[in-house]
């Protein structure tokens, strides 16, 4: 389960759940489970599945990759309309670029009767400073928008201070690496 930032509120969400697996060696897929009120959320319409900057200022779900020893990372950004973003980071916050070279992830939004789901499922093999079969560490994490404006920061762990996804803290699952 996805914690709400102590400085977060959300009246119309009553839990986000997580889960990441690894089917092979640089592969991700991950599911997103919002449950609450969806009416009184702000769920980004379908759109074409292209990469696209700024997700996060809308409901969008993140996956933050690392390998278990580094300090570079990937963040992943996945929206309800299929759009997503993937960016490399050369440590905390430092040295931001978009990863080249890997394919779109395959982005699946569904609704339920108290919320919906979201999966992602994405082949990282090529992206730089993450050996596909090594154990990662991961920090999962949503931007919730409802309807009135407010926003709401969901994560596995949150660092003291403001809602922080990059911060060390937050990459608090780990995933064992993959035989070849």
């Amino acid at each position: 389960m996805l914690s709400l930032h102590p400085d977060s509120r959300c009246a119309a969400v009553t839990g986000v759940a997580a889960e990441a697996v690894r089917p092979g060696p640089g592969r991700l897929s991950l599911r997103y489970i919002v449950t609450g009120a969806p009416g009184g959320l702000v769920v980004p319409a379908p759109a074409a599945p292209d990469r696209a900057d700024g997700l996060w200022r809308h409901t969008c779900f993140e996956a933050f990759v690392r390998p278990a020893a580094g300090e570079g990372y990937c963040e992943l950004n996945f929206a309800p309309s299929t759009q997503w973003a993937a960016y490399r980071f050369d440590g905390y916050r430092q040295g931001m670029a978009p990863v080249q070279g890997i394919d779109p992830p395959r982005i699946q939004m569904r609704r339920t009767g108290d919320g919906f789901e979201i999966e992602a499922a994405l082949a990282l093999d090529k992206a730089p400073g993450l050996p596909p079969a090594a154990p990662w560490r991961l920090g999962l994490s949503a931007v919730i928008e409802e309807a009135g404006g407010g926003v709401s920061y969901w994560a596995l762990a949150h660092p003291p201070g403001k809602a922080d996804f990059h911060h060390a803290d937050g990459f608090a699952l780990r995933l064992p690496g993959i035989g070849t």
